[in-house]
């Protein structure tokens, strides 16, 4: 029922090397019977985004940065540096649309969750039901037979994109898919997801399933903070399950070597999408594309934008909690000064043209009659690039500094007059 043709990626693998899955598939289709020999030929293909292409921006460039790509082929974008949060490129980023199997990159979140409260082991076996056992759609082979645990679920849901997987994980989790997918929605809120609503663990089609490029990328980031060892799956190119071999449904795998996840969707009706992440240089970014009409018009928009920001952006240290930026002389403290640094390590997001020319403003609002302790705050430190104010931290006294004697009060005056 599922041995679909590989037909729609023979342009991919010819024009970027793709090799055909040992087992070929497609992410979803409906609930229903199975496309005829026929339609198979056409299994991935979309029709292309229609109207005009998404008017793309560069929130943390500056008026050097060229404007990022035009994506013709992509319905929305967002390019994100994973360590900081900025935006580097996006294009219609709060379009609602479908997220097909990115909605597993929330149920993966959520088991990772489980396995680091002790609420899942690795190496715990999963009873499969009968309800994750006939999900339609993609699949990692599993039936209510088999032994299998959270480890290799976890394997099925991330590279074989496996809506049984995801649905046996999500009731081992939460007793149920309909309690799991409440925990999605209050994470999702938890998170700012504000354009994000679950309806299900797989991504199967609905209505009321629906999520943005920004959303992809804000959950991506999280995912990455809190569990980066996801990356030790999402970079794998296939995994073996009951002697069946599947590739990873990411083509950009194929194609890039500094790219090691994370997930990709597929229906008819949210075309070619893929949310990678890539380590080049300092840089680790995640790049989102949806829409795409194939998966080689989709790979080919995220190499476009992984270079985008390579090129023209670098992380910058500025600030390094503990290090001194100043020293604050009063005739208040006993001994007439108290080094200061940031309160916080601090790494910005820059174009790569004003990574050397950050300037730094402090202003202070303490008072220092009573003395100061190591750690408080004695005011804020402002740091610029061209002229404008990209950051503005808190900035604390770095020692004790007890408050200044009669005798040293009355030394300081003497000195004044002299």
């Amino acid at each position: 029922m599922f041995n679909h043709s590989t037909a729609s990626c023979l342009a991919l693998a010819a024009a970027l090397t793709c090799s055909a899955p040992a087992l070929a598939k497609t992410h979803h289709h409906a609930a229903g019977p199975a496309p005829s020999a026929g339609a198979t030929d056409k299994i991935g293909a979309t029709a292309a985004p229609t109207g005009p292409a998404p008017v793309p921006d560069s929130p943390a460039g500056d008026k050097s940065t060229p404007v990022p790509p035009t994506l013709p082929d992509m319905t929305a974008y967002v390019l994100m540096d994973s360590a900081t949060g900025a935006i580097l490129a996006e294009a219609a980023p709060h379009l609602s649309l479908p997220p097909a199997s990115l909605t597993k990159l929330m149920t993966a979140h959520l088991v990772y969750q489980a396995l680091h409260t002790g609420g899942l082991k690795p190496d715990q076996t999963v009873t499969v039901s009968v309800n994750a056992w006939h999900q339609q759609g993609s699949f990692m082979s599993i039936d209510t037979t088999s032994v299998v645990n959270v480890d290799q679920l976890l394997h099925g849901l991330i590279i074989d994109s496996g809506n049984d997987a995801a649905v046996a994980l999500a009731e081992q989790v939460a007793g149920s898919t309909d309690a799991f997918v409440q925990i999605m929605n209050k994470t999702a809120a938890q998170l700012g997801l504000t354009d994000t609503n679950y309806v299900n663990v797989t991504g199967l089609p609905d209505p009321a399933l629906h999520t943005s490029a920004m959303d992809v990328a804000l959950l991506s980031r999280a995912i990455l903070q809190d569990e980066p060892e996801i990356l030790d799956i999402s970079k794998q190119p296939s995994f073996t399950w009951n002697n069946i071999t599947q590739q990873s449904w990411n083509p950009v795998l194929k194609v890039d070597p500094t790219v090691d996840g994370l997930k990709t969707g597929l229906t008819k009706e949210s075309g070619h999408c893929i949310d990678a992440t890539a380590l080049r240089g300092n840089l680790r970014m995640i790049a989102v594309v949806t829409g795409g009409p194939t998966w080689h018009e989709s790979t080919a928009a995220i190499e476009t934008l992984l270079a985008y920001g390579q090129k023209f952006f670098t992380d910058t240290t500025i600030a390094t909690a503990g290090a001194t930026i100043d020293t604050l002389k009063s005739n208040d403290l006993d001994g007439g000064s108290v080094q200061v640094g940031a309160a916080q390590d601090v790494s910005l997001t820059l174009p790569v043209d004003a990574a050397s020319g950050i300037t730094h403003s402090i202003a202070y609002n303490a008072d220092l009659t009573q003395g100061v302790t190591k750690g408080e705050v004695l005011g804020s430190v402002s740091y610029s690039a061209g002229g404008k104010i990209i950051t503005t931290v808190p900035v604390v006294a770095l020692a004790d500094a007890p408050p200044a004697s009669f005798t040293t009060k009355l030394k300081a005056k003497l000195r004044s007059w002299l």
